[in-house]
């Protein structure tokens, strides 16, 4: 199996050498193994991803050896005072470049650190770049059906939270006949209602609404578990995704500010789960078998 890949370059002299271990020291770079025979010696330095590029036919035009990093502005700044340590003023701005961007979608600067080496340091600005490939929902309800539950107790927030959550449905392409509202008297009735949905297969999610607060619930935290545990064990059993609304507040104020006031809409937010969570059953449906 490959471990890792490692690329041998020449310097001009040891003042290039030592110059270099300098300038890696001073950003961070993880030292490795360094080695002196008599007729030559090398450092070597370590970095968390290496990649070596072959080219045929015209070469980029790029420094022979490139490092990627993070914050390039910052790193920037590292290197030229480094520089500014170790050349004379008027040759700083010679061979340190400042950063611009390429056309290969990133931005870049090089540094010359004698006249037989030059080095790049790049920060790519595709926000996909270096991410593992995964599945992610999509935004759009298009197509999907959907049920929510609300509880009507507390209703002057859960109406709050079903406008939220029908303002996502409906800006996402839900269709109005693809949404269908059930009313339950409290958060206790509604995994009752919800699990209900989902074995009839009427719907692709169930949204969840509804809102306790404990200045008026004694046995507050019971009912919250056991709802929460309801609306669990109904996703988990029947397989159809149940997006969880239902606010847990100390105050009413505080349930106010949760269902549009101050800290956005909780219904809004559930709904938006409901639709990525169908497009990634979708995809995942979709795939092919693995032997």
């Amino acid at each position: 199996m490959i471990k890792g890949i490692t690329l041998v370059t020449q310097v001009a002299s040891a003042a290039a050498l030592d110059r270099l271990t300098s300038l890696f020291g001073a950003l961070g770079f993880e030292p490795g193994k360094s080695w002196n025979d008599g007729s030559g010696r090398g450092s070597a330095f370590l970095a968390p991803i290496g990649n070596l590029e072959l080219i045929a036919g015209r070469p980029p035009a790029v420094p022979p050896v490139l490092v990627e990093v993070t914050q390039l502005d910052q790193i920037h700044s590292v290197v030229e005072q480094w520089m500014i340590a170790n050349y004379r003023t008027e040759e700083v701005a010679e061979l340190l470049s400042g950063v611009a961007p390429t056309h290969w979608d990133s931005r870049l600067f090089t540094v010359t650190v004698d006249s037989s080496f030059v080095l790049g340091f790049w920060e790519s600005e595709n926000p996909l770049h270096g991410k593992p490939i995964a599945v992610e929902g999509d935004l759009s309800a298009a197509g999907m059906k959907f049920a929510i539950v609300v509880a009507r107790w507390n209703a002057v927030i859960t109406d709050r939270l079903l406008q939220g959550a029908l303002d996502a449905l409906r800006r996402s392409g839900a269709v109005q006949s693809d949404v269908q509202i059930v009313r339950v008297p409290g958060a206790w009735e509604i995994p009752s209602a919800a699990r209900a949905l989902a074995k009839s297969k009427s719907c692709d999610a169930i949204v969840t609404l509804g809102c306790l607060i404990r200045g008026e619930t004694a046995h507050y935290e019971a009912i919250y578990t056991e709802v929460a545990r309801g609306i669990g064990q109904s996703q988990q059993e029947t397989g159809v995704p149940h997006a969880l609304g239902v606010l847990t507040c100390e105050t009413l104020e505080q349930a106010l500010d949760r269902a549009g006031v101050k800290a956005g809409n909780k219904g809004f937010e559930a709904a938006i789960a409901a639709i990525e969570m169908v497009s990634i059953h979708r995809k995942l449906s979709a795939q092919p078998r693995r032997n």
